[in-house]
């Protein structure tokens, strides 16, 4: 970077990104690029939106999962949970993945394999949509009524299988449903003949940040293992969101608030295990 001519467009986003590690607020930030703080400001708000820098609850700038995962500093976060998938992949004998939400969308991080003969396609890096995965879903079940209205009308809802939500009204029903259970089921919704568990794992202000899952092939995952396998996938997210830093005496209550505002009143019927 040339000292004597103003930066370029990148130049600047690259200066806000390197002032992250250190500094958290617009005007810390505009402090130590020299840049003024409605530039930063802008650039953080871009940056945010694409999941590169994500907005803690007392509105400080932190690094993203997106902008973490290409550092490779997502490895602390995986270091703290991997002890749990293990456990939970002994357990069930299936799949299981970490994945945390990158604004719309979330990403798998981490991935154990489980003892079955068949693999599963997904891959830590991948990208996964909230309205038809079970973590995703897991993650949707956090969110207020407005919250989670808001996010719909940003998000396209796409038929991944037959078998997918992709009415708003039905999706907000099925993740109070969610909410009442306390984990969410991926009924071949996101691809054919695959079954997946998921739970949400929170944060130590009680934030769903992302979730944990366990996917086998449908016929490997019939209701009835499902319901045995939800208990101990409830207890992993848990585990996961004591590691992350919701404390110890905080257990996540089940129904949740998140399934009382979602209701428009009274109890939820629930439709199977979808």
């Amino acid at each position: 970077m040339n000292p004597d001519s103003p930066p370029s467009a990148v130049a600047k986003v690259v200066l806000v990104l390197e002032a992250l590690p250190s500094c958290r607020g617009v005007t810390e930030i505009s402090r130590s690029t020299g840049l003024s703080t409605s530039t930063v400001h802008r650039i953080l708000q871009e940056l945010a939106a694409v999941g590169w820098v994500r907005i803690d609850p007392d509105h400080r700038y932190l690094p993203g999962v997106r902008l973490l995962s290409l550092a490779g500093q997502t490895a602390g976060i995986t270091h703290l949970v991997r002890p749990i998938l293990q456990r939970l992949c002994a357990a069930t004998g299936h799949t299981v993945h970490f994945a945390l939400r990158s604004g719309d969308e979330a990403i798998y991080v981490d991935k154990l394999e489980g003892d079955r003969a068949y693999a599963m396609r997904s891959r830590v890096g991948l990208s996964i949509p909230l309205h038809c995965t079970a973590i995703g879903k897991a993650v949707l079940a956090g969110l207020s009524r407005p919250e989670l209205r808001e996010l719909l009308t940003r998000i396209p809802l796409t038929a991944m299988t037959p078998r997918t939500i992709t009415d708003p009204d039905l999706l907000i029903a099925h993740v109070g449903a969610v909410a009442d259970r306390g984990y969410a089921v991926d009924d071949e919704e996101n691809e054919a003949q695959t079954r997946c568990l998921g739970a949400a794992v929170l944060d130590h202000h009680g934030v769903p940040v992302g979730g944990i899952s366990v996917s086998a092939l449908a016929f490997d995952l019939d209701r009835a293992k499902v319901r045995a396998c939800a208990p101990l996938l409830i207890a992993g997210a848990n585990d996961a969101s004591h590691a992350l830093g919701l404390p110890t005496t905080t257990r996540p209550p089940l129904p949740g608030p998140a399934a009382r505002r979602h209701r428009p009143g009274g109890a939820m019927k629930q439709t199977g295990d979808r």
